[in-house]
Parts: structure tokens; sequence; C-alpha cells
């Protein structure tokens, strides 16, 4: 399939998409602040590698207050180009499951589905 590697960054969630050959493919850069109370809908966008061209993203969307602040559960969706390598989209998709679990989830309930 691929992989997604968690790069570092002190300030933005960022994220390079490897093949299964472990070449980079796309990158993720998240917002500073991801945050639903800002914006509403929050994006990752995904470009190819050099390249500041968005051909896909990921976004986070409100829930409403209560979902969001009552329960742990979260609205995401992925587009992506149809001709891409369905091994790339199916990481992609597992890129979905790293950003929530890296930025939306929180074991102690204590930050009510926000950071």
């Amino acid at each position: 399939m691929g992989y997604v590697r968690q790069a570092c960054s002190a300030w933005k969630p960022h994220y390079t998409i490897l093949d299964h050959k472990k070449d980079p493919k796309f990158e993720i850069w998240g917002p500073c602040c991801p945050c639903t109370l800002c914006n509403g809908k929050i994006d990752f966008p995904i470009r190819p590698i050099g390249s500041e061209e968005v051909i896909a993203n990921i976004n986070k969307q409100w829930s409403g207050f209560a979902r969001e602040y009552f329960t742990d559960s979260d609205n995401f969706g992925v587009s992506f180009p149809m001709d891409l390598d369905v091994k790339l989209k199916a990481t992609l998709i597992g890129a979905v499951f790293l950003i929530d679990f890296m930025y939306f989830e929180d074991s102690d309930k204590g930050n009510h589905g926000m950071l």
C-alpha cells in the first residue's frame, strides 16, 4: 500500500505520504491551529512533493456544538483525483485516521474534541 510519515514541525502538522517503495509522493501540511471553533472546517491540503498545487484534501467538518463538545466522534472528508493509484488512495485514507488520532482525540476527554 504505502506509508504516512509524520515529520518534525514545531508549529504545524506535517506528514509525508510514501508509496509502497517508500518513495515520497505527497506532503500534507495542516493549520497551526487545528480547532474547529476558529472557522468551522479544518483543511489539510495534499500537494505533490516540491509543488504548491493542491491535488487532494483532507478536511474535518464542524459537527455541531453538542457532538463536538460531548462526544469524541468527528466528521472527516477526503478528496483526491479519480485517476490516482488505488494504493495511494488507501494510504491517504489511512492518513485521515492518523490526523484524527494525533490532533483530535484525547484520552482524558478534557479538550472536548478540540486541541
